[in-house]
Formats: C-alpha cells, structure tokens, sequence
C-alpha cells in the first residue's frame, strides 16, 4: 500500500471524464487500498480516481465514528451513481482534499440513493442514506463528474474562496 500525490486544484484533470471501471482485479484492489491510506494521511473522509490522478470510477469513504475513529469501517464504490435523492436539502460545511485550506456552507439532498459495484464487481446500494455519509456520497460521485464542492458557489463567494485558497497556498508554498 502507498500514499498517493493528492491533485491540487485548479489542476484540470479534477474537470477531465472519468470511465468505468471494467476490470476486478488486484490493480483495482492495490488501487483501492492505496487511495485509502492517501486519504487517510491527509485526514479525509473520502477521496474520488481523480484526485489521485485516476480517470476511474472510483470512490473510498470512511466515515469516523461518534469518537472520532476512523479506519472501522472504510467503503470502496466502484461506478458509483446517485440515481435518486430527497427533494429536501440540507446545509453542510465541506472541505476538499483537492482544495486544501478551504471549507463552505454547501446545500446537499438530505438522502441520496447511490447504487455500485463492490471490488469484486457485484451490484451494491445506499439506500436513501442521509447524514455525513450521505454528504459525502454526494460530494465524492460529483468529483466523478469534474464537479467540485466550489462549483456550489455563488461567483462572488467563489471568488471570495479563490483568494483564501491562493493565499493559503502561498503559505504553505513557503514552507515546502
């Protein structure tokens, strides 16, 4: 297992389509593992193929417990797709591992139904799932479609996060 490079937005392969994936094998399966130890050092809760540079259909989540905890109880979806959600909709403040130093007020479904494939290939369903890992489905299943949590912004917030994000980024610059 290795910790991948984590794309940095405004890189454009965050916005480049994505393909199913078609082949259930031990690539997928190292492929998995390594995004959930990438996700895990930079203390996510979910990462997508294309913020490790892969143009797959691949999402891993873990969702900490009431203490905290992660590492219990990881998800790997494989083609996922959200195929139906709650008219109902909820304010969330997410953050972004393609986006670091940066979090907002997004408006998410309450519940969403995402259906997938497991890493053996075989058909899976949330169903009408809400909370933080209903959330957290619908942000990493957008990055899947080229869409970013900032892409939820009004332009003038867009822009007001843009400069928060340039100057974190030059800060940290600075420290590398």
């Amino acid at each position: 297992m290795a910790v991948r490079e984590v794309v940095i937005f405004p890189d454009e392969r965050l916005r480049d389509p994505v393909t199913d994936v078609t082949v259930f094998d031990d690539t997928l399966k190292q492929l998995a593992a390594d995004m959930l130890d990438t996700m895990y050092a930079d203390d996510g809760i979910g990462l997508a193929g294309p913020q490790v540079g892969v143009s797959k259909r691949i999402v891993v989540i873990d969702i900490p417990d009431d203490e905290g905890n992660q590492h219990k109880n990881p998800y790997v979806l494989i083609n996922p797709r959200v195929t139906a959600h709650s008219e109902e909709q909820v304010e969330s403040e997410e953050g972004c591992l393609s986006v670091p130093g940066c979090t907002a007020k997004i408006l998410r479904y309450a519940s969403c139904t995402v259906e997938y494939q497991d890493l053996e290939g075989k058909p899976q369903k949330f169903e009408n799932v809400g909370g933080l890992l209903g959330i957290c489905l619908q942000h990493e299943t957008d990055h899947l479609s080229g869409k970013l949590f900032i892409d939820y912004l009004s332009r003038l917030k867009r822009e007001m996060l843009k400069k928060k994000y340039l100057k974190y980024k030059k800060n940290h610059q600075k420290e590398d």
